[in-house]
């Protein structure tokens, strides 16, 4: 892990060349609610603060207070239960992508579940005073901000629907659609489980599909 700075890094070397800047992340994922001009985007750039953390890192166990949020500029963030020792994967964060344990960050309690880097990432990191500062520095983009959260809520129940609603196959048709990415990314036993089946069943849906 090593010591949080605000300038950016130089761009990674890394197999899969996903950004060559990862502030522009952040700026990308602004502008999706927002347009920002230039010297706006620079200067926001200047306020974000990040983190680079190893695969394996935990950002959050089950039982931590976590009092940070986290934003992805570049790698794979995994959030997972354990239920009877067995892991449940409920998300996986990537580029673009607010993280944020909830319970600790706004309500101070206990987290229930685990954040995990699964791969070498580079996230901003702040607290929710951090937020507020943030925004009185930039009160324009504070609808931004609410944008962004109804985005990610109309995720979260998108996903949920699904699993109640389609299929195995059907849901890892519409993975295939909306985030073919973790198909490299992710451990096959970990994408199962994101789909709510077994490895062996993963891996026949694959085949069937393959054969079609």
């Amino acid at each position: 892990m090593v010591e949080t700075t605000t300038v950016a890094p130089s761009a990674p070397t890394a197999k899969k060349p996903r950004t060559q800047c990862p502030t522009q992340e952040i700026i990308n994922y602004i502008s999706q609610f927002m347009p920002l001009g230039e010297a706006e985007a620079a200067e926001v750039a200047k306020n974000i603060k990040f983190k680079s953390f190893e695969k394996g890192d935990h950002l959050v166990k089950e039982g931590q207070v976590s009092k940070l949020c986290y934003f992805v500029l570049k790698g794979c963030v995994r959030q997972y239960y354990l239920v009877d020792g067995e892991e449940k994967t409920t998300n996986f964060f990537t580029e673009g992508q607010p993280v944020t344990a909830y319970e600790g960050t706004f309500k101070r309690k206990p987290s229930k579940y685990y954040l995990t880097c699964i791969e070498d990432s580079i996230l901003t990191i702040g607290t929710p005073e951090d937020e507020v500062a943030f925004f009185q520095k930039f009160p324009r983009l504070e609808p931004a901000s609410r944008m962004a959260v109804e985005e990610e809520l109309g995720k979260s129940q998108g996903m949920l629907s699904s699993y109640i609603l389609n299929s195995p196959e059907e849901r890892y048709m519409n993975l295939l659609k909306t985030r073919p990415d973790l198909l490299d990314r992710v451990p096959q036993y970990q994408l199962a489980s994101y789909l709510g089946i077994t490895p062996e069943s993963l891996s026949r849906i694959r085949k069937r599909i393959t054969l079609k």
